[in-house]
């Protein structure tokens, strides 16, 4: 296993697909699976405009992906993005819209990386 992430707990990762970038706090990285036990924060999906739009996600459920799907995310992109975000103690239910676009987005990803989903056991 050569190909072993640089992931330590608290760090921050994230997920592209196309526009739209999954944001999530690395709880765990299990080695001997290779994957990686994630806690979404937010999904940030820009605009044609260039406007990003962003979805908390800090009541959604915790993922367990292939390691290799994670790139670490630099701070000067996920900074402003978490400062718009709500303060933990004032953050609201997660909204419906915010539930069924992290949905739309798991899908995408299921389907674009199904090879690596199937190499994971």
């Amino acid at each position: 296993m050569n190909n072993l992430p640089q992931f330590n707990s608290g760090q921050i990762v994230a997920i592209d697909a196309e526009n739209t970038s999954l944001y999530a706090e690395v709880i765990q990285v299990v080695i001997r699976r290779r994957v990686c036990w994630v806690r979404p924060l937010m999904l940030v999906e820009l605009t044609p405009e260039n406007q990003p739009l962003c979805y908390d996600l800090r009541d959604s459920a915790d993922l367990i992906w292939p390691w290799e799907l994670f790139r670490v995310a630099l701070d000067t992109e996920v900074i402003p993005f978490l400062v718009a975000l709500n303060p933990p103690e004032q953050k609201p239910e997660m909204l419906p819209r915010n539930h069924q676009r992290f949905r739309e987005f798991i899908s995408q990803i299921w389907l674009n990386h199904s090879q690596v989903f199937r190499e994971v056991r």
